[in-house]
């Protein structure tokens, strides 16, 4: 599933607050982006109609469907696709360039390729 920016900042404060009223989301939005309400109920409803969030009566209670774990994993298939031809392996080797990892870092992620064997 596509989400979009806005639809991403909805779908943030319900992963980091839990289900919440949707007036207390538009708040919260308000707040950090300057959306107005009708801004903040359009991109709810558009993530209804995804599956994205289910939204409950009485008080329109706002719950995320999906976790930003399959968010984040949607969306590195598609770069992975879009930008490397669908290969992992030129994707991995793009973003631990020497330059942009600590030593650290690398010792990390040669833990974790170990922990896949």
């Amino acid at each position: 599933m596509k989400l979009f920016d806005a639809e991403l900042k909805v779908m943030e404060v319900l992963w980091d607050q839990g289900p919440l009223a949707a007036g207390q989301l538009a708040k919260i939005l308000r707040d950090d982006t300057g959306w107005n309400r009708n801004t903040t109920y359009t991109v709810i409803k558009k993530l209804v109609d995804k599956g994205a969030v289910q939204r409950t009566d009485p008080q329109f209670i706002c719950e995320a469907l999906i976790t930003r774990e399959q968010v984040q994993e949607q969306e590195t298939l598609g770069l992975i696709q879009k930008m490397y031809k669908g290969s992992t392996e030129l994707f991995f080797s793009a973003f631990i360039n020497k330059k942009n990892l600590s030593d650290s870092e690398i010792e990390k992620l040669k833990k974790i390729v170990e922990d896949l064997k």
